[in-house]
Formats: structure tokens, sequence, C-alpha cells
């Protein structure tokens, strides 16, 4: 694979892969504390590399000790979001390939769609009722399932959470305690893309120009900070952002929002979603109003239809993280709780890396 700038060619980047003793927590978004937490991010770790092999092999140095592997016989029930999205399939995937290297059972479940809260919650609570050792939850947001962490507290059943974390305070209040969290640097993700889009802006010769935001689901932490990344990296770069909306992780939704941009504002430069489900309905709206070429668009998750759509020249940029083999950590990080090993408060990296129309070619194999 060839390696072009430190800065965007094949970035393995430092995103928090956060592994936490007791409840995790998350506060409201807010762009002060998205400042702060792009601030501790350590740019010296910034690394290239030109394998996807050595993604699972950085992860699994990260949680080293390395537990025993299971007997068969570990019940692990896994709570996704939803399977709607591709992403989360290809989490799917990961998690019930990892179970069968790692000698456990795994059930994995989700609501019907990413808004759907309750619906979550109640497959949650479902596994509950059943013989798990432990079950991994991927919250839609940091509120919907804390009661079901309070029941799982009740049963003495271990919650290891991913991705989102559960409102610290709304947590703390309902007694809801996490054993474990494994998760990403989600401002990052955000910052990166935004600076891609505003150094491709002033590569055209601008000194300025406009930008808008489409985040996810209003209350959910990654769409969130993954906001809070993008418009900080919009700002250090002199852009000026003229709208922040939800587009609710909706292809249809980002489609809308972007036809409602390009009558308010004509001369839009640059456009960064959330997902790519969402960079994907922005890309068919400036298709038909014939702007693609004007308007920078950049998602997160690399999607396959995201991957065709960077090699046909239409989507611009894509922040592709690894579901696949992060259902292998989590599951790993599973056992080490449940073999007792010592889960104090550490920082483990998770790979991150922006995929462009330049580069789209040399990542065939990231899943």
């Amino acid at each position: 694979m060839k390696k072009t700038s430190l800065f965007w060619a094949v970035l393995l980047i430092v995103s928090g892969l956060f592994i936490l003793a007791g409840c995790g927590g998350n506060k409201p978004a807010a762009t002060n504390e998205s400042a702060k937490e792009k601030e501790n991010v350590d740019i010296s770790k910034l690394v290239t590399n030109d394998a996807y092999t050595d993604i699972e092999k950085n992860i699994l140095k990260a949680l080293e000790p390395l537990p025993n592997k299971g007997d068969g016989n570990v019940k692990v029930g896994v709570v996704l979001p939803t399977l709607s999205n591709p992403y989360y399939v290809t989490s799917k995937a990961g998690y019930e390939n990892a179970a069968k290297s790692l000698g456990i059972q795994v059930e994995v479940v989700s609501g019907a769609k990413e808004d759907d809260v309750e619906g979550q919650l109640n497959v949650f609570k479902t596994l509950l009722s059943k013989d798990f050792d432990a079950i991994v939850i991927v919250p839609i947001t940091g509120m919907n399932l804390i009661s079901g962490v309070v029941e799982a507290n009740k049963k003495g059943i271990p919650i290891i959470s991913s991705g989102t974390k559960l409102n610290e305070a709304a947590a703390a209040e309902a007694g809801a305690k996490i054993t474990a969290h494994m998760s990403t640097n989600f401002i990052e993700q955000g910052h990166l893309a935004g600076a891609y889009i505003s150094e491709k802006i002033k590569a055209s010769g601008a000194k300025t120009a406009k930008v808008a935001v489409i985040e996810g689901l209003a209350g959910a932490y990654q769409g969130e900070a993954r906001r809070d990344g993008a418009v900080a990296a919009f700002k250090e770069a002199g852009m000026d952002v003229v709208s922040i909306q939800t587009g609710d992780w909706d292809r249809q939704n980002a489609y809308n929002i972007a036809n409602n941009l390009l009558q308010s504002n004509p001369d839009l430069r640059g456009i960064f979603c959330a997902n790519d489900t969402m960079a994907l309905g922005v890309v068919e709206a400036l298709k038909v109003a014939g702007k693609k070429n004007q308007v920078i668009v950049t998602g997160i998750d690399f999607l396959d239809e995201a991957r065709q759509s960077l090699k046909a020249g239409e989507l611009n940029a894509s922040v592709a993280m690894a579901p696949y083999i992060r259902g292998k950590g989590t599951l790993t990080l599973v056992l080490k709780v449940l073999q007792n090993h010592d889960i104090s408060q550490q920082n483990y990296w998770s790979p991150l890396a922006l995929i462009t129309q330049e580069n789209v070619n040399e990542y065939d194999d990231w899943k």
C-alpha cells in the first residue's frame, strides 16, 4: 500500500478505545467539552500503517494481558442499535466470527431502527431473562438502556458498553453501573472529516467558504461528538458554518436537508455528515441539483456503498472504523471481565482511516 502524506494517507489515528472501571459516563455534548476532549488527543501517536491485519494485532496488544480462550460454555449477549444499517450488520458478523475463535456462545439482537430507543431496551431486557454470563450493549443514546442496566446489576450480570456511553449523571442517579466500556474517539472522527473538507476548499484557492453539518439522532452521543469535532475543525480553518441540523441517521432526511441547504445557500462548498447513510443521501441531492462538483461531502463508517461511491468519484471521503475487528476486541474484554482480570481505567487505540477518492482502492480489505 502506498504511503502519501502523514495526515491524509492510511491514517490510524489516536481515537481512544476506553476501558473504564465502574460506570461509563457521558455528558450532554457541548462545544467546550468537545474542545477539551480534542485537546487530550495525543497527536504524537498519529501513525501510518499499510496492513489491515495489523489492526487486530494492535487492539489485542492494547488488551494485554489477554484472557484464556473460553471453554465453549460462556454465553454472551450483544445488543446493537439496529441491523438496518450495514455498519451494524458488519459489526454483528464480527461478533459472531470472534465468538467462534474465542470459545464463546454469542447472541446478537437489536432494535428495529436506529431511533428505536424503546425497542432496543425491550430486546435488552429480553436477554436479561435468559442465562447469559455477560451482555455487551451499544446504546442508541446515553439514556435509553439505563433501566436495563439497573436490572442487570440486580441480577449480577456484568454489562460491557461499547460506542455510546451511559449518561453519567442519569446513570449515577439510577444506580446503573457498567463493568467496562470500549469506544472510539468520536470527536476525532468528526474533526478528521471536517479538516479534510477545509483543506480541500483551501486547496481550491478560497480562504473561507460556507459549510454545513448534518448530525445523527438528537441525544446520541456519537453523533453529537462527531458534530462537535467537525465544527471545531471548520472554525479552526476559518470556515463559515451556516447550518447544523439533525438527520436522525436517515438517508431521506439528509437528502431533504441538503435540498433545503442548496436553496438557502447556493454557494455552499462542504457538508459533513455524521454517518455514510446520510452522506449518500446528500450526494444524491447534489447530483439531482447538478452541484456535486461544487460541494465536498464526507461521511463516517466506510460502508460498502460508500466505498463504491468513492470509487465512482461522488462521495469525497469517509472516516473508516473497524466494526468487524472491534467485535473481537470487545469479546476479549468480556473474557477479561469474566476471568477477573484487573479492569482499571486504561486507554486503548482504535484504528481510524480517512478514505478518499484518491486512496480508496488501497482499502478493499477493510471491514
